[in-house]
């Protein structure tokens, strides 16, 4: 176990609520795995006290702080620089401290696509059809359009998409209702909804209209196998779950923090999921 010093560097996670995150179990791994004298925790903070909050942070000595729902739009508003990935985001997840000032960025696009190589899927094979317009959605489109493939969203409510597309050049939107017919000719399939996820009703999608090969991600980690995922599995499908994103977007904030670049692998897989299983 790493005893905390008088030096020991601070960063930790908010959001409203914080409970459910992994974060702290993730960053609390990598910090006893690299002997770090350091501490990362859950901040819960109301949406009325987050500005004031963060600078509380940022003058008791934090290194930083990632940022969950429902603080991802507030954190960008808060900043006093935020880097490329964050504009074209239009959202931060990741807040770093030093010498009085805000940087923000957002990590959440480079994320996604590691996870997605690290199952051996080529997010540049060809066009993406996204599920979904908040903020995760927001972040995946933009990572792909940056890397010049055609994307395709719907969102329930599509003036929501629509409002990304006006942000985000290139973004087609399709309705809703249009999801099934929008399926051959896609390489990618991504769920950014909540559908899946918990008590929710599952994402439905009618898969047997995809073409062979189409990868299906979920960007949903709870549970880890998804009605989605557990579909495209049956159907032969490559099937993503979203921990791995929530894993290989911790690399860069850990690394800013801490000074130290840690690596996703198996075992650390197998340490954060073990808090997903049921019993």
């Amino acid at each position: 176990m790493t005893i905390l010093s008088g030096k020991a560097r601070v960063a930790g996670i908010t959001g409203w609520p914080v409970s459910h995150s992994r974060s702290p179990r993730l960053h609390g791994f990598w910090l006893e795995r690299h002997g770090i004298d350091g501490a990362y925790v859950p901040l819960p903070i109301a949406p009325e006290d987050f500005p004031a909050a963060v600078r509380g942070l940022m003058l008791a000595g934090f290194a930083g702080v990632n940022v969950t729902i429902p603080h991802k739009l507030a954190a960008f508003a808060i900043c006093d620089t935020v880097d490329e990935s964050a504009k074209r985001a239009g959202a931060v997840n990741l807040l770093v401290f030093q010498n009085g000032r805000i940087t923000g960025r957002n990590t959440d696009g480079l994320g996604f696509l590691g996870n997605l190589r690290a199952h051996g899927v080529d997010p540049a094979a060809g066009a993406a059809l996204i599920l979904g317009a908040g903020g995760g959605a927001r972040a995946i489109v933009a990572v792909l359009l940056q890397l010049g493939i055609p994307v395709t969203i719907a969102n329930r409510t599509r003036d929501r998409a629509e409002e990304l597309a006006a942000l985000l050049p290139g973004l087609n939107v399709i309705d809703w209702d249009d999801r099934d017919t929008a399926l051959p000719g896609q390489s990618l399939l991504v769920n950014c909804t909540s559908l899946g996820m918990g008590d929710n009703p599952p994402m439905q999608i009618d898969l047997d209209r995809a073409a062979p090969g189409m990868a299906v991600a979920d960007i949903v980690y709870v549970p880890m196998e998804t009605p989605l995922l557990a579909a495209a599995r049956t159907r032969g499908l490559p099937a993503v779950g979203g921990l791995g994103m929530l894993l290989h977007q911790a690399v860069p904030a850990f690394h800013a923090w801490f000074g130290v670049e840690p690596v996703v692998d198996d075992e650390l897989i197998r340490f954060v999921a073990s808090d997903l299983l049921p019993g």
